[in-house]
């Protein structure tokens, strides 16, 4: 264990965990939006940028990546700190004007207007990289990632085509901070808007519903060596349908 100061106030950690995680444990709010919980740290959006003193010198690091360490301080919200957040959103809010957790958040810090035009107004990609990195690394698939550079970065399935490999999970959709990416289901079918793609659903034998893409199952089934007729009942009807527990 090793003890640290967050805004002054005295903490212990486990060596190898992060200034955000200790942070958040702690009650201290630190933004941050290319940060998820099953997905490992990549310090993509740098809005979670704090003061660090250690050994008699400061500077300004990324929370989400940085080792706590033992006599550690750390300023949230030093002016160093307000004045880089502020710029960082600023250029956020411009490249992606129309999205809301951008606007709430500039307006935290005195933001009311984007300094700059954007190129696309309706743009709500901040280029996290959060779905590409749960692609890869929870649902391993990698099906989209990031592609080209400078102004032209953006995400995309390979060749920007109709991408072979996804299954249609959505778990781009469920970890995506500003809404970027737009999935639909409709009757028995989902379609992915961005990486242009549909999937037939399955149905439940018992009630009906549409539950999942059967391409996400199967290949549920294929990873864990599940049995053919492992997902003919939605989860609510497996749950009603499951024998209680003995006690």
């Amino acid at each position: 264990m090793v003890k640290l100061k967050i805004d002054g106030q005295e903490f212990q950690a486990e060596e190898g965990a992060t200034i955000l995680e200790v942070a958040k444990r702690g009650g201290i709010s630190i933004p941050a939006l290319c940060n998820h919980d099953a997905i490992k740290p990549y310090g993509a959006c740098r809005i979670c940028m704090v003061e660090i003193t250690t050994k008699g010198r400061s500077r300004l690091v990324t929370s989400c990546l940085y080792p706590v360490e033992e006599g550690l301080e750390v300023q949230t919200q030093s002016e160093k700190v307000l004045e880089l957040r502020r710029g960082v959103l600023e250029l956020l809010l411009s490249r992606c004007p129309s999205v809301k957790v951008l606007q709430d958040m500039a307006k935290t810090m005195g933001i009311t207007k984007a300094p700059f035009a954007a190129k696309n107004e309706k743009e709500e990609c901040i280029l996290c990289g959060l779905c590409t990195r749960v692609c890869q690394e929870v649902v391993g698939v990698s099906a989209i990632s990031l592609v080209s550079r400078g102004t032209q970065r953006k995400v995309a399935p390979p060749f920007e085509a109709a991408s072979t490999v996804c299954i249609g999970c959505a778990s781009c959709a469920h970890v995506c901070p500003t809404g970027a990416v737009k999935i639909e289901d409709v009757g028995d079918t989902r379609t992915i808007h961005n990486w242009k793609v549909k999937f037939k659903l399955k149905q439940c034998k018992a009630c009906g519903k549409y539950f999942a893409p059967q391409a996400q199952l199967d290949y549920l089934r294929k990873t864990l060596g599940l049995p053919e007729e492992h997902f003919e009942l939605c989860q609510e009807c497996r749950v009603k349908t499951a024998e209680p527990v003995k006690p």
